[in-house]
């Protein structure tokens, strides 16, 4: 979880404590490149797909399946980011943190999106997304990468492509980083 979330999330500023990891960095980069392929070939090329990654944990994977994507096709992929704190349903239930950039470097009007995010919980992120990304043009389509699905879902949206189903409790926490994907608790610092 990127640590601007984590410093606003109950116990405030609770400390991550990994009880496993479940995906090492190999595993995460293979599963990128997995879903690299399937946008690929699902899109029948990049012909119009462009990326856009949540912020702020989807915008690093977003950045390197962009890279992957570069690679298999032979062509830079439109690469965008998303900060959707203002388009959350759940403001005055959670904070608001509005410090991350926006950046959508085309008009997405005719475009395939597809919105690159760290861990897929309730839905309520790809709510706000789908909703703020009505801003930038009327996209032709939008699909879902996420690199982990732990379930637990509040409105019905489904992922595209997932690099791994992680079935939780609602208690744990996921992390995603550069290390690989870890499962733990929060604790009192």
């Amino acid at each position: 979880m990127a640590e601007r979330e984590r410093s606003h999330t109950r116990p405030l500023g609770g400390v991550f404590v990994p009880r496993s990891v479940v995906l090492s960095a190999a595993d995460v980069q293979r599963a990128l490149t997995r879903m690299s392929h399937e946008i690929a070939e699902r899109n029948g090329g990049l012909d119009d797909v462009v990326l856009v990654g949540l912020q702020t944990g989807g915008v690093p994977l977003a950045r390197r399946m962009a890279v992957v994507l570069g690679d298999v096709e032979g062509r830079e992929v439109p690469l965008g980011t998303l900060d959707v704190a203002f388009y959350r349903d759940d403001i005055g239930l959670r904070p608001v943190l509005p410090e991350a950039v926006t950046d959508i470097p085309v008009d997405l009007t005719g475009k395939v999106v597809v919105l690159v995010d760290d861990v897929l919980f309730t839905g309520r992120t790809v709510r706000a997304a789908l909703n703020a990304l009505g801003e930038f043009g009327r996209a032709r389509s939008i699909q879902l990468a996420v690199m982990i699905d732990r379930g637990h879902r509040e409105l019905p949206i489904r992922p595209d492509y997932v690099g791994k189903n992680l079935p939780t409790s609602r208690q744990e926490m996921v992390d995603v980083g550069e290390d690989g994907v870890a499962i733990g608790t929060l604790s009192d610092r």
